[in-house]
């Protein structure tokens, strides 16, 4: 007769079963994520699936943190781990320990993501890009102390500007410190202020070689930089990150220093040839204004000036006669104008009609003007205006004229 076991019992030895099952405790399988989630813990836990069949799968931070690109839903990758049962769920899954993009490398694959979120947040966008200076009083270059690299620099330097100041941060140009060496550097040389400008360099190389250059630090300390930067990583055909944030890719260490260290000779060239311009415009513009200064000389202004002035007093002499003239005349006309007006009003006025025999009559005490008999009546008192004076009266009695009215 068969054992009763319990589930847990069971689970445990499927588990231990698995464990010892070759091909399960290190197997490969490609599929494609969904269900992905990052835990704040760190474990990052998705399901892989192909056209007919799922696969749960958990990833523990021991393991996921030195992946180089972030996974994502809909990513097609390959797993490589082991199968095992989780106890509590009585589920299988796949525990797995490395994981990689199927059908292009890792380190390409975090390059892209990067670029692409980068570019996102505007850090290579060209108004960010600060123009280098024509001559800096100091370089600072951010590469390896040994090798061919900072030899070439100093040998161009020297060629072109033999006493250009240089000063090295040296730093390693490749491996897992090497990033945040090459960011502190940057950093250093920000809060020094001692360089004008500053060259990130390191010779050819692999991907992997390289890849200190795509970290998203050292990325970030070059657009902080206040001090231009410029990215010589590799050969020409060798990108990195760090040349699209940079102020200016420069395609060689060599090419680099070219590109931020002048010629003295060809300033020096440069400089004679504006000398000798400018004195030459100098002198032109002294002979233009010697001559111009002669010719205003010769002229009347400079040889009668007291000749205008007279000229202008003549002219307010008769523009002031002729100003008192205008004034007399219009104050004669509205003289008349006046007489005029002062003729209509007196042939209006009352009193010019009072004169011919005429008067007004108003009644006590109100003051109202009589103009008919239907507005007195007998015994009331009234004031009679003539043109030099008044009469009181009282009305004794009143008659109407019936063929009169007025």
């Amino acid at each position: 007769m068969n054992r009763v076991v319990s589930v847990s019992e069971l689970n445990r030895y499927i588990k231990e079963w698995m464990a010892q099952d070759f091909i399960l405790s290190n197997v490969l399988i490609r599929g494609e994520i969904s269900n992905y989630k990052y835990h704040y813990s760190g474990h990052m836990y998705f399901t892989l699936k192909d056209e007919n069949a799922l696969l749960k799968c958990v990833m523990f931070k021991t393991q996921n943190m030195t992946l180089k690109f972030a996974p994502e839903n809909g990513m097609k990758v390959i797993a490589k781990g082991y199968i095992s049962v989780y106890e509590r769920d009585g589920q299988f899954q796949l525990y797995a320990q490395e994981l990689q993009p199927d059908g292009i490398g890792a380190l390409h694959m975090a390059f892209e993501q990067l670029r692409k979120k980068l570019q996102g947040e505007g850090l290579f966008d060209p108004v960010h890009k600060k123009p280098l200076p024509m001559l800096p009083q100091a370089v600072g270059i951010i590469t390896s102390s040994t090798g061919a690299v900072i030899r070439d620099i100093i040998h161009v330097v020297r060629r072109r500007f033999y006493n250009m100041r240089l000063l090295l941060l040296p730093v390693a140009v490749q491996g897992e410190q090497a990033s945040k060496q090459i960011a502190r550097a940057v950093k250093k040389f920000n809060e020094l202020r001692n360089v004008d400008v500053i060259i990130i360099a390191r010779g050819g190389g692999s991907l992997e070689e390289l890849w200190a250059f795509n970290e998203e630090i050292v990325a970030r300390s070059i657009f902080k930089s206040a001090i231009p930067v410029v990215s010589a990583v590799g050969h020409e055909t060798d990108f990195t990150i760090a040349d699209f944030v940079a102020d200016l890719r420069a395609p060689t260490p060599s090419a680099a220093a070219e590109l931020v260290v002048p010629q003295k000779t060809a300033l020096r060239d440069k400089i004679n040839v504006l000398n000798m311009r400018l004195v030459k415009a100098l002198t032109g513009n002294v002979r233009l204004y010697r001559a111009k200064f002669e010719r205003l000389m010769g002229s009347p202004a400079f040889k009668q000036p007291l000749d205008r002035i007279n000229q202008e007093r003549m002219r307010l002499d008769f523009l002031n006669k002729y100003m008192l003239k205008a004034l007399l005349m219009n104050k004669e006309r509205e003289k008349q104008r006046l007489y005029s007006t002062v003729g209509k009003l007196n042939a209006l006025s009352p009193l010019t009609i009072m004169a011919r025999g005429y008067s007004l009559t108003k009644l006590k005490p109100d003051g109202r003007l009589l103009r008919s008999v239907n507005d007195v009546n007998g015994g009331d008192e009234v004031e009679i205006y003539l043109s030099d004076g008044k009469v009181d009266c009282v009305v004794s009695s009143k008659h109407k004229n019936e063929g009169w009215e007025g």
